[in-house]
């Protein structure tokens, strides 16, 4: 696990998130999300500078496609992001989760 997902992972555990019950590395149809919550139907990925790269980032259009497709919301952070904007990445998840 990076440094970002281990910072992002903690916060998934407390509340107000602890009640939807993240998991981590868990599969969905072909692919390993980096977090997903079930209940809630939404997938959080933290993507590194290589997501950034052209290959790279029809990749993840077309994995992201593919786990919509099968009902979850997916939603990306950049590393840096969880990083040095922890609490803002926090409040994102809070409105995408109907929570604020």
């Amino acid at each position: 696990m990076s440094p970002a997902e281990a910072r992002l992972w903690t916060i998934l555990r407390q509340e107000p998130f602890k009640e939807l019950h993240f998991r981590r590395q868990m599969p969905i149809g072909p692919y390993y999300v980096d977090f997903v919550s079930v209940r809630a139907r939404l997938v959080i990925e933290v993507d590194g500078s290589q997501h950034y790269e052209d290959d790279v980032v029809a990749y993840d259009a077309r994995r992201t496609a593919a786990i919509e497709a099968l009902g979850y919301r997916v939603v990306r952070f950049a590393t840096t992001d969880v990083m040095q904007h922890l609490g803002g990445v926090s409040t994102m998840l809070l409105v995408l989760l109907g929570k604020m």
